[in-house]
């Protein structure tokens, strides 16, 4: 499927900026095999004072800005067309869960796809008690470790409601989880916790989302959205497979990456410092169509 993606973030700021530098991570991925980027353009207004793009650890794409003072608005647009390939039906092929420590033992390279990297805590996701006990019960009947992932994603979106007003981007997983209430990457970060409880690697998967409006009615444009969802490591055969604990599904066609991380800090959208002594606003709108709709 060929998709074309539209990204605007606007921020106003109350009162004019100081100078500041930025990072992004908005583009979509080249994945060999599964998404190819036909074609991206990233503009800000105003135009930053700098700019460059280069590739962090684990591969994301980083556009880089440093911005000028004297700011009250800005807004940066990334446009992109991709190919993404949807997945075929899968065997499972994965490590029994008893036998992949052993697995992961072997494996000597540290890049940025060594499963060692997500399987310890990370800044964002110290262990949890009550999150650890939840993932042993919800994969208590499995056996292998693909089988594991699917449950754990299953039981999580039994157990949590999707809300958006219930937490914030620094919201702890374990907060929100107690909670019972949250938003994709609440979620994510959540079902990470768990299977690394469990001894599966799992990293935080940053993307986007095509929707579809509800049957009869308008697909509205702007609809679409960032998302999160997980990528777990199940064994030496079948390698990284991801799941969307959200929507309790396998990544599909639908789902379009733009990186990789162990949670939600290494893959934010917008990170950085930037000079303010008043108050400032943000939004974001992401509208995502199939070549030739619209």
């Amino acid at each position: 499927m060929l998709y074309r993606i539209r990204l605007v973030i606007d921020y106003v700021f109350a009162r004019p900026t100081g100078a500041g530098r930025q990072q992004f991570r908005i583009l979509p991925a080249n994945l060999p095999g599964c998404q190819t980027v036909a074609s991206e353009t990233v503009t800000f207004a105003p135009d930053p004072q700098e700019r460059q793009v280069f590739d962090d650890f684990y591969g994301t794409r980083v556009v880089q800005a440093v911005m000028p003072p004297g700011l009250t608005k800005l807004t940066v647009t990334m446009q992109a067309s991709v190919i993404r390939r949807s997945a075929p039906p899968e065997f499972d092929m994965s490590a029994p869960l008893a036998d992949l420590p052993g697995q992961i033992a072997l494996i000597r390279d540290l890049g940025p796809e060594a499963p060692h990297h997500f399987l310890p805590p990370s800044p964002r996701l110290p262990p949890s008690a009550d999150i650890a006990t939840f993932a042993r019960s919800a994969t208590a009947n499995c056996t292998t470790a693909r089988d594991v992932v699917q449950a754990m994603g299953r039981a999580l979106h039994a157990e949590m409601t999707f809300d958006a007003d219930a937490t914030e981007v620094d919201t702890p997983a374990e907060t929100a989880f107690a909670g019972r209430h949250g938003v994709c990457q609440d979620f994510a970060q959540i079902m990470i916790s768990g299977l690394r409880s469990i001894g599966i690697p799992a990293a935080y998967v940053a993307g986007y989302l095509r929707t579809l409006p509800p049957p009869g009615k308008p697909r509205l444009e702007g609809a679409d959205a960032m998302h999160a969802w997980v990528r777990a490591w199940t064994g030496a055969e079948s390698g990284w497979v991801e799941y969307d604990p959200t929507n309790a599904c396998w990544v599909a066609e639908d789902h379009i990456v733009v990186g990789y991380g162990r949670d939600y800090g290494d893959v934010a959208p917008v990170i950085g410092m930037l000079r303010l002594d008043g108050s400032q606003k943000g939004s974001h709108k992401v509208d995502i169509r199939p070549e030739g709709e619209g």
